[in-house]
């Protein structure tokens, strides 16, 4: 379904599977009168030729869902900051108020709102977990409780890429009693009516379909120039001893995300699942009231959200970010989106994000795991083709 205006995202996500190395995705645009977009296309397993060329492998359907890797840090934060505006967290108090052990090492002045912004100075671990360990729901806090800081909490910020699960999770078990993937389906996910998990019922297990590793092809006449990693983010990606190594191997070896038990698991840094559709409604939900649903912020604390709290070198990605509290933030310099928005990519692929002065929300998710971490070019297309719609709209 392309609403009237909006048939520039579909060129594009068409554009996508000729030209950009699309396997099976989706697209959903949410708008302030309800869904705009709502495409889906390819296959269900991104390591097998699609149906359409010959392969055997199922079609992506309109209800195929998709592990969304670091999207999923976009719906973890709402928790935290829905327990804040109900009064149940404070964002100022030290993380040991609500989680005793936290307090070793050194970690007595971190935050909350340090967890939230990347600040806590704990994105690696000394000893790295194991896949089994990550998600038995007692390795992972034990150890970011034992971790002492790699630089002082609420100096500096460096992306948390893998221990943010346990951070996050934890907290939240704490405050509420419950763990984050029963709270986003009992507060967000059922009241919404949201195929959005973290932690996959064993009910859903048919839906969900199989990332691979792809490659993105070189770019054709009329396409732009490739980007290449500038070398230092390339040797912080090279160098075993770097914090940008060490912060994605906090899982050693990578666990195989295809793995029934890695999506059964609740792991809100990177083992989120849903569709296109319940993204986009989710970030819609944040922003405004849905058809059918209710808005999950209050003003103020959109206002949170979106507040910078972290920005500039980003000592473990090794390039310029900007975080509010749990969400990536896009600056006037961006070719793609307004300054307010704000959301979260998936290494490899998945985006969402809200623009409420736009009053849009936008979801992504892919099967095919392209090289990238924060820019995929397949996203950037759609993006680049909302941002035109709606400019012609105003026309």
């Amino acid at each position: 379904m392309v609403a009237d205006g909006f048939e520039p995202v579909r060129d594009a996500f068409v554009r996508n599977f000729e030209q950009r190395g699309e396997r099976g995705a989706a697209v959903a645009v949410h708008t302030r009168g309800g869904m705009a977009v709502d495409l889906w296309a390819g296959t269900a397993d991104a390591g097998s030729p699609a149906p359409e060329t010959g392969g055997g492998a199922a079609p992506w359907t309109q209800d195929t869902a998709q592990v969304v890797r670091s999207a999923t840090k976009g719906v973890a934060a709402a928790v935290p900051l829905i327990l804040h505006q109900r009064g149940q967290l404070d964002l100022d108090a030290p993380v040991g108020t609500y989680w005793p052990e936290f307090k070793a090492s050194g970690k007595e002045r971190v935050l909350v709102r340090h967890l939230l912004s990347h600040r806590a100075g704990l994105p690696v671990l000394d000893t790295p977990l194991t896949p089994a360990e990550a998600v038995d729901g007692v390795s992972g806090p034990r150890a970011v409780a034992a971790q002492a800081p790699v630089w002082e909490p609420g100096t500096a910020h460096g992306y948390h890429a893998q221990t943010y699960s346990w951070l996050l999770g934890e907290l939240v078990r704490r405050v509420t009693g419950r763990t984050i993937g029963r709270w986003v389906a009992e507060e967000i996910s059922g009241p919404l009516g949201l195929d959005l998990w973290i932690g996959l019922p064993p009910s859903e297990a048919g839906r969900v379909g199989r990332t691979a590793d792809v490659d993105s092809p070189a770019p054709t006449g009329g396409q732009g120039l490739r980007v290449r990693p500038r070398p230092a983010v390339a040797e912080a990606y090279r160098d075993p001893d770097s914090l940008t190594r060490r912060a994605f191997a906090a899982i050693d070896p990578l666990p195989d995300e295809n793995d029934p038990g890695y999506h059964a698991a609740e792991l809100p840094a990177s083992g989120g699942i849903g569709t296109a559709r319940s993204l986009a409604r989710f970030y819609a939900a944040l922003i405004g009231q849905v058809p059918g649903g209710r808005r999950l912020f209050a003003p103020a604390t959109l206002t949170l959200a979106r507040t910078e709290e972290s920005a500039g070198r980003d000592r473990v990605l090794v390039v310029s970010s900007r975080f509010g509290l749990g969400y990536m933030l896009h600056g006037p310099a961006s070719p793609l989106l307004s300054p307010g928005s704000f959301g979260h990519p998936g290494r490899g692929g998945s985006l969402a994000f809200a623009d409420p002065e736009a009053g849009i929300a936008f979801g992504y998710v892919t099967g095919g795991m392209q090289k990238n971490v924060t820019a995929d070019p397949r996203a950037q297309a759609l993006v680049r083709a909302v941002r035109d719609s709606l400019a012609a709209q105003k026309k």
